[in-house]
Parts: structure tokens; C-alpha cells; sequence
């Protein structure tokens, strides 16, 4: 060519080169190819227009399937189309093979894709290279390696097996040796996790800026891979993050967006040692591994949100046992069941009863034991579990007793789950028991629930049968009879609902002789005994709400187990019941306000020996305010019980005598404190209670309420100087 001549013609170029150009409208289906272009693809070298059909027929189907997913890999990541495809003639037989590099672009209006490109003869590789040691068989390996990849990726539970999962991916022929997984929290970015660096490694990209000058934070912005295949490209395209990657001694880095419906959550970077030009079918592999591991990622994000939620949930559904228990030791279990929500409708209790000691255990005063189970192990249920024992703690705490707080209960489960509709009718399970501690009685009361067990101190396990009625909500009138039984010293009471008896194919019978086998067999501690129960029924435990929880579980669990303390039980130290030294009792009826007289005089006879005698007065006092308040403002009778206990028992746990009176009465209204002005005749006596008693209260009983005063024995002047 001559200086100063025209250049020639684009096509005349192309032809010299033997390279032609093609156009292929996906919305029309229609393909144009010039002259070159159609010699390629065995035509007569001529221009021509062919339909999809047409041109498919001219490639190999394996090559022609392989087209879709490599242009929309293009598209996504703004890139040109680039393929090997092999040329077949009208017996099957390849005859040549071409590559194809096209620049695809979306018809904003179809949404359809269009190529325009060119066609040029390559040279196939010999059958050795296509199956080197190195690289295998290309196809077959990406095939099985993507599979292989999936499968792990979707048995990931957590984030960090996905984590652990995409380091011990081996891709086929250019595995990477550094990964890391950034994520998104506001404006920065995060490292999730990385795999081929020291630790402490991540720190300069911690907590990094969206906007700053580096390739996750690019892919995050935009949703598009970088590919960087020296570590000059990188250098000239990030030249303010390079010094961070250069110490790493990396050659080749592809970061590519992790996408999970439409939403770039973060970024997966996978860094080589060796380079890597990154051809389209490493890219493929690259951005299918990079899809899989989003949705991974996705799927164990959400499943460790809804553990902790629901798990979260259950814990503040359940109670904690409270103080220990004078002369008596509990242990509970509760154990979720293992599908789907971690949530369901068995719980336990420990309930305070009225008339303990400044709102505590520390005399011995009685408390309530409930264990039940609502039908169903989803949200509803825990709801309505949640509302049911608190129902009972109030039932409960009116000082009602066992069978009418069932029959409350029952009434009142009903009515919620009996709407207008009927649509979701529930019922529930339950036994209670109420404890009193100084004598061991256990009144129970059971609504459709399993028998509570006794293990005797001598080691026999037995289950005791007591009288029950229908489920709670089924009737709203039904009645619980109630059955009383005696703890004896050194016997451990078992309270559980069925899923500790009929897991694992058992059915009431052979899962009662498992956990009686287990009751008779242990030696050790209530909590000991406890896991015990739990791990023979499900294996090993692996977290705790309450006590251990297990991974896989057929249906809830929940355990209860009280035990009477008694010397050589194996059943933990418990302080011990304090009796009273002394004891009066004397009933004073509605026609008899004259005996308001006696009960002053029987009181000082009682303290005859106290070391105060202004305690002994005030103590006659308010026995005398409490008694009247009784008979001008009611129309019941009442009951004075005064007891003088020893060594220990005081409030704030001092040493010495304490006394304690009580008085009740079986009406339901309530004395409130008074300012009464300074002529009235009346309005004191709970105003007195406060300023001369060491504690008082007035606690609900199931009919009626008990007002008690407690006042602590003030040490002599000879005692103080001890």
C-alpha cells in the first residue's frame, strides 16, 4: 500500500484475514452472515440469512446449548461473548472449529439480546492436550465439579461451613489458593471470612468505605465481576489499594458479586498464585461457584437469624427454678423439637405460693410445680403456652387450690382458643403440683397428662397413678379431682410430658420401662440425673436453654424433678426446713370480738421470754388491729396462727428467734393503707403494721387472704457486746 492511498474496506480486511462477521437478532430469530462468515460455517461463500434453526444445525448441539448461558454471562458482566464452536457437515462430522467473539446488548424493549460479531477459524486441540494430566477432560470435569460444589454448598448449615465449604472447593485446572468473603454492613464492608492468609490478615479491609478505590467495594457498588489477571492490571486500576494487596504475592484475583434475588450482598474474592488469563469458561465456573455460595450464604444467614429468634423466643417463655428450696432440690430440662421452629408448646414452672416469708422460700413456704404440653410445635403454640402459664401463675398466686386452678385454666384456654370461627381449637396437658416442703405433701391435680413417677430412697421407681380430668380448653366446666400424696425424705419426684416417654419408636409402656430403667440405674446428682434422661432419649447434648438442648429431636421434652433431701440421697445440699420452736392457733369468730382479748393475752404468753418488751407490745398490738380489721370489715371469721422460730430464720438471714403471725379470713377484699386525719377514730392499723413490723403482707387465697407480720428478736444490751 502506497503512502497517501485510501485504507480498504472493513470487510476486504476482514476476508484477508479469513475472518467474517455475523449478526444474530434473538427476537426475530434471524441470522446474517457476509461471505467469510458463511465458508466458515460451511456455506457457499456468498452473503446469507438464515433462521435459528437453520444456523443450529451447523454447529455441534453440546457447543450451540453451551451459547445462552455464556452471552448472559457476558451481559451481566459487561464483557464480550467469547466461544468455541464446532463446525459439523450434513453426515455429523466436525470439519472445522471456530471462535466466535461477539459484544451482546438488550433490546430495552423486548428484553431480548443481540450479537454482532466475527468468525475465525482455530485450530482444534490435539485429543492429548483437551485430556492433559493436568487439566483432565475440560467439560467433564467442570460438570462434575459444579455438581459436587453444589451438593456441599447445600448441605451448609451455617455460615461457617459454607465458609469452610468454598476453601475446600478444587476448581478444575486452576484452583485458587487465597479466598475471601466481604460482606455489607451500611456504608462498609466486612470480612466474613477468608481462607489461604494469616490471621489478623483482613484487618485493612475491615470496616472499609463503599466508595473506596478497591475490587469488592467496586463489585458491590456496581453488581459486575472484576477480573484482574497481573498484578500490573491491578496496580492500574486500583493504584490506591494495590500496596494493600501487593504483600500477599498473588498474580491473578476475580472478584465477582454475591447476588440473592436481584440484591448484591456482598463479594467473593478468589486470588491465584500463579496467572490467570480468566477465558469464558473459567469465568463460567467462577460466577456459577459465586452464585451457589450467595445463595448458601443466604440460606445460613437466615436459618442462624430464625435459631436465634425462635431460640431466643423459647428462653423467655421459660422460667428460671428461682431460689433454692429449703430441704429440697429441683432440676428441670426443656429440649425443642428439632423441626422446623424451634418453638412449641411443652413448658415447666416453679410458682411462689402466697403466705412465704418476705416473698421468698426462706420458712419453707409452699410453692407450685406445673409441667404441661399444648398441641402443636409451631408459633401459635408457644403463644399459647406462653399465655397459659402465665393464666396458672396468676390462678396460682390468688392462692386458689390445685383443682380450681386447672378448672380456671381450662375455662380460660378454652375461651381463647374457641373463637367465632372455631378455626384453630387447641388443648393442652397439664399437672400441678402443689409442694409443701416441711411435711413433703404434694396435692397434684392432672389434666390429661402422664402420671407423675417416685423414685424411693432405696432406689425402686414407681409410677403413681392419680386421679385426672380432660385436657385443659377441651370443656370449659370440667373438674380435676385432686390426689394427695407424701414425699418421704429422700425421694425424687419425676414430672414430664410424652416426648420424654415415646421418642424413638417407644410407645407409653416400653418408654416407661426405658426411664424407669434410667431412674433406678443413675448415681449422682439431680442435675446429673437430669441429663441423664435427656441424653439416653436423644444422644449427646449441644447447647443449653434451661439445661442441654439436642440438634435432632422427634417432639418437645420437658423434665421436672423434685427431690426431698434426706442424709446419703446423693441429691444436692439444700438449707435446711426450719421449724417452729412454738405454736399457737385460735379462731375467732364474728360473735366473739371478746376473744380478741384472749388472743392479746396468749401472744404475751407465747414471748413470756422475749428480750424485748416493746416488740412484745408491738407485737400485741397489731395483733389486736389485725383481728378487729377482720370483724368490722368483713363478715368471716378469723383464724390467728403464731409461730416463734429458731436460729437462722430471721430477715436478712440473722441469727436468733423470729416470730410470725398470720391471721386469715375467707373474704376476698383486700385492706388498703389509710390516711386517716388526725380526729378520726379509725384507718390506723395497717399504718401501724408498716412502722412496727420488721415484714408484712397480705397474700390471696383461694377463698379469702392471710395478713402476716413478722418481727425479728433485737439482741439484749449483754448480747450486743458479744
Amino acid at each position: 500500500m502506497r503512502t497517501g492511498e485510501p485504507l480498504p474496506a472493513m470487510g476486504d480486511v476482514l476476508a484477508a484475514l479469513a475472518t467474517g462477521l455475523w449478526r444474530y437478532d434473538a427476537a426475530g430469530g434471524l441470522v446474517t452472515l457476509d461471505a467469510e462468515a458463511a465458508r466458515l460455517v460451511g456455506l457457499p461463500a456468498e452473503p446469507a440469512s438464515l433462521t435459528e434453526a437453520g444456523i443450529r444445525a451447523r454447529f455441534h448441539p453440546v457447543d450451540w446449548n453451551e451459547v445462552d448461558g455464556i452471552v448472559q454471562l457476558a451481559l451481566a458482566e459487561g464483557t464480550i461473548a467469547e466461544m468455541r464452536m464446532r463446525i459439523m457437515d450434513a453426515h455429523g462430522r466436525v470439519v472445522r472449529t471456530v471462535r466466535s467473539r461477539s459484544k451482546p446488548s438488550i433490546d430495552p424493549h423486548t428484553g431480548a439480546y443481540e450479537l454482532v460479531g466475527t468468525l475465525q477459524e482455530v485450530t482444534d486441540p490435539s485429543p492429548s492436550a483437551v485430556r492433559s494430566p493436568v487439566t483432565g477432560d475440560w467439560r467433564r470435569s467442570r460438570e462434575a465439579f459444579l455438581l459436587d460444589a453444589g451438593r456441599a454448598l447445600a448441605e451448609a448449615r451455617s455460615t461457617e461451613e459454607v465458609l469452610r465449604v468454598a476453601a475446600g472447593l478444587a476448581m478444575p485446572g486452576f484452583s485458587p489458593d487465597g479466598l475471601a468473603v466481604f460482606g455489607v454492613e451500611g456504608d462498609r464492608l466486612t470480612v466474613v471470612g477468608h481462607h489461604g492468609h494469616k490471621p489478623g490478615a483482613e484487618g485493612p479491609f475491615t470496616q472499609m468505605l463503599l466508595d473506596t478505590d478497591y475490587p469488592a467495594a467496586e463489585v458491590v457498588r456496581t453488581g459486575r465481576a472484576v477480573y484482574l489477571s497481573s498484578p500490573e492490571e491491578y496496580k492500574a486500576r486500583y493504584p490506591v489499594s494495590w500496596p494493600l494487596a501487593a504483600h500477599f504475592g498473588r498474580q491473578s484475583w476475580a472478584f465477582l458479586p454475591l447476588t440473592v434475588s436481584g440484591r448484591t450482598m456482598g463479594a467473593w474474592m478468589a486470588a491465584f498464585k500463579h496467572p490467570v488469563t480468566f477465558t469464558p469458561d473459567e469465568r463460567a465456573v467462577l460466577t456459577t461457584v459465586a452464585r451457589m455460595l450467595a445463595q448458601a450464604l443466604f440460606r445460613a444467614g437466615a436459618a442462624e437469624t430464625e435459631r436465634e429468634l425462635t431460640d431466643g423466643l423459647q428462653r423467655s417463655m421459660l422460667p428460671t427454678l428461682g431460689p433454692r428450696i429449703p430441704g429440697m432440690t429441683v432440676a428441670a430440662r426443656y429440649v425443642p423439637t428439632g423441626g422446623g421452629l424451634q418453638v412449641g408448646g411443652d413448658w415447666y414452672d416453679l410458682i411462689q405460693l402466697p403466705g412465704g416469708t418476705s416473698g421468698t422460700n426462706s420458712s419453707g413456704g409452699r410453692f407450685a410445680l406445673t409441667i404441661g404440653d399444648v398441641q402443636g410445635h409451631d408459633v401459635r403454640a408457644a403463644g399459647l403456652m406462653g399465655q397459659l402459664r402465665i393464666a396458672l401463675r396468676a390462678y396460682a398466686a390468688e392462692g386458689h387450690r390445685p383443682d380450681a386452678v386447672l378448672s380456671r385454666a381450662s375455662r380460660f384456654l378454652h375461651g381463647m382458643t374457641h373463637g367465632e370461627d372455631g378455626a384453630d381449637l387447641r388443648f393442652a396437658t397439664c399437672l400441678y403440683v402443689e409442694v409443701d416442703p416441711a411435711t413433703g405433701t404434694l396435692e397434684i391435680a392432672r389434666a390429661g397428662h402422664p402420671d407423675p413417677a417416685i423414685r424411693m430412697a432405696d432406689g425402686t421407681v414407681l409410677m403413681r397413678p392419680t386421679a385426672g380430668g380432660l385436657p385443659l380448653g377441651i370443656d370449659p366446666d370440667a373438674d380435676y379431682p385432686t390426689t394427695r400424696l407424701v414425699l418421704e425424705p429422700g425421694e425424687t419426684l419425676l414430672l414430664c410430658t410424652d416426648g420424654l416417654i415415646e421418642t424413638g419408636g417407644h410407645d407409653l409402656d416400653t418408654g416407661w420401662r426405658r426411664i424407669r430403667r434410667i431412674l433406678e440405674e443413675h448415681q449422682g446428682d439431680m442435675e446429673g440425673l437430669a441429663d441423664a434422661l435427656v441424653q439416653a432419649v436423644h444422644g449427646p447434648s449441644s447447647h443449653h436453654a434451661t439445661g442441654p438442648l439436642t440438634d435432632r429431636r422427634e417432639d418437645d421434652i420437658a423434665v421436672v424433678l423434685l427431690c426431698r433431701v434426706a442424709p446419703g440421697c446423693g441429691c444436692e445440699p439444700a438449707t435446711e426446713i426450719r421449724q417452729p420452736v412454738r405454736r399457737m392457733m385460735l379462731t375467732i369468730a364474728q360473735a366473739e370480738p371478746e376473744r380478741i382479748a384472749s388472743a392479746r393475752h396468749q401472744l404475751r404468753e407465747l414471748l413470756h421470754d422475749w428480750s424485748s418488751e416493746d416488740q412484745v407490745d408491738s407485737a400485741v398490738l397489731l395483733v389486736s388491729e389485725v383481728l378487729t380489721n377482720v370483724l368490722v370489715h368483713t363478715d368471716t371469721d378469723a383464724l390467728l396462727v403464731t409461730e416463734v422460730f429458731q436460729d437462722g430464720d430471721g430477715l436478712d438471714g440473722r441469727s436468733g428467734r423470729r416470730v410470725r403471725v398470720e391471721v386469715t379470713d375467707a373474704s376476698d377484699d383486700l385492706p388498703h393503707k389509710r390516711r386517716p386525719g388526725e380526729l378520726a377514730s379509725s384507718g390506723r392499723g395497717l399504718v401501724l403494721v408498716g412502722l412496727l413490723a420488721g415484714a408484712w403482707g397480705v397474700d390471696p387465697r383461694g377463698e379469702g387472704k392471710s395478713t402476716w407480720f413478722e418481727l425479728h428478736e433485737e439482741p439484749t444490751k449483754d448480747d450486743s457486746k458479744v
